[in-house]
């Protein structure tokens, strides 16, 4: 998300953020830079004069250029003017109504509608705890309710009945009365797709909000159609009263701008983002995070959220306390393999570490270790339950074994075992250390130095 728009602006702090002291030159340059990353980046040519016109009178007002470091608080500044370009606050679905609380999806065709329904179904379902219903108002494409349906069974949600003789209003209606009976707490229409936009079938749009009377009425846009997702918002907010929007396929980033754009030409907040095709790639919209990441910052705080998300509780605090007793094999090894892959594997971790522009200029070497985790992982696959569990008994008949099974050569089979063993000696040194030195040593940092800890 935003990758190269990012890189481009963390190359521009670069060069000023280290300088005590900047002229007005600087600052115009900058600027001038920052505009142009904007305007390469699909945003919207009066959204980014507008932006640079705000970042430019904050930085007079605060005489940033006489100050003893400038670079840092124009970067202060360009973060807080992007956190309020990008929407200020999150804006996450707004449960205070009696249930069931009702959310009609929208969109055109093709944007990833009926998809980005069944994640936020699953979101809601697994992080707020609620009991959804989904239904599909989609009468005119084919296929429609099967594909609705079989991604309700996969993320174990109840879907309505479809009966593509009834309208969408009929079929709206009839599913507004089995949530209620059925005790649900949400309830989420998926609506027709629009090719374009179709007078007659937003009258339909129209109709069903107010027969149904949703809390949120979200919109779906596909950010790589760039500044038409802008033009497609302001269609439908002249027939609905839009409560959020959707963004899909803003893993790709050649048309991120409209991300940039929609809060500030629409004022209609952008409550989550659709980042991959898996049923998890699916994240709220948070701007002040968003706008750490762009600028360099990092999102710490996020990348713990996806951790807890996606890894097993249970089987962390197991794997923790083999740490501790020094106790690992292969199984622990496969298990944080296959945690980093869940999580997007290096790629995925990086963007959310602060300086991740600079990092990514080397993602060639990460893609190098990307490679190897695979190796290994193949190489663990190709072992016997005994074998994962005892590394010791792999003697040279098993490791030749192993390598063919697993398509690989004897010298990757060895060389996994040497990390194995480097990191099993490692681990035994740390539970040698005595629980009152591990506190002054992260007391003081200095102390892990210290030969003697050990």
């Amino acid at each position: 998300m935003f990758d190269s728009f990012s890189q481009k602006i963390t190359k521009i702090f670069d060069k000023i953020s280290g300088k005590k002291i900047i002229s007005q030159d600087d600052l115009d340059l900058a600027l001038r830079e920052i505009r142009i990353a904007l305007l390469e980046a699909d945003v919207a040519l009066n959204v980014a004069k507008d932006f640079i016109e705000k970042v430019k009178v904050e930085a007079l007002g605060k005489e940033v250029i006489k100050s003893i470091s400038a670079g840092e608080m124009i970067v202060k500044i360009v973060h807080d003017q992007l956190v309020e370009l990008l929407g200020s606050e999150s804006n996450a679905i707004n449960f205070n109504s009696n249930p069931p609380l009702i959310i009609l999806m929208v969109g055109l065709q093709g944007s990833g509608k009926t998809t980005s329904t069944a994640k936020l179904a699953a979101r809601l379902k697994n992080k707020n705890h609620k009991k959804i219903l989904l239904a599909s108002l989609d009468t005119y494409r084919p296929g429609a309710f099967t594909q609705m349906q079989t991604l309700a069974q996969k993320v174990n949600i109840d879907c309505c009945q479809f009966d593509d003789k009834k309208s969408p209003l009929t079929l709206a209606i009839e599913a507004q009365k089995k949530a209620q009976e059925g005790g649900y707490d949400v309830l989420i229409l998926d609506s027709a797709g629009r090719i374009a936009i179709d007078q007659e079938m937003m009258q339909e749009l129209k109709n069903i909000n107010q027969k149904v009377n949703a809390q949120e009425i979200i919109l779906v846009v596909d950010a790589m159609i760039g500044q038409d997702a802008i033009n497609v918002a302001k269609n439908f907010q002249e027939i609905l009263p839009l409560t959020g929007v959707i963004l899909t396929r803003l893993d790709g980033d050649a048309r991120a701008g409209c991300a940039l754009t929609m809060k500030a030409t629409t004022n209609c907040p952008i409550k989550y983002v659709g980042v991959g095709e898996k049923i998890s790639d699916f994240e709220e919209f948070h701007p002040k995070r968003i706008a750490s990441q762009i600028i360099g910052m990092g999102d710490v705080v996020s990348l713990v959220e996806k951790a807890q998300e996606i890894f097993d509780a249970e089987e962390m605090a197991k794997d923790a306390k083999k740490i501790k007793d020094g106790d690992i094999d292969f199984n622990m090894i496969l298990s944080q393999i296959r945690n980093m892959k869940k999580i997007g594997g290096l790629a995925g971790i990086v963007k959310f570490i602060p300086g991740a522009g600079k990092i990514k200029e080397h993602l060639g070497q990460l893609g190098n270790v990307e490679k190897d985790l695979k190796i290994q992982e193949s190489i663990i696959l190709s072992m016997t339950k005994k074998e994962r569990a005892n590394p010791e008994i792999l003697s040279s008949s098993r490791k030749h074994r192993i390598a063919k099974g697993s398509g690989t050569s004897i010298q990757e089979v060895n060389r996994l075992m040497k990390k194995y063993k480097q990191l099993r000696k490692m681990m035994d040194k740390f539970g040698k250390i005595d629980p009152k030195k591990m506190q002054e040593m992260m007391d003081n940092p200095n102390l892990a130095n210290n030969p003697k800890l050990f």
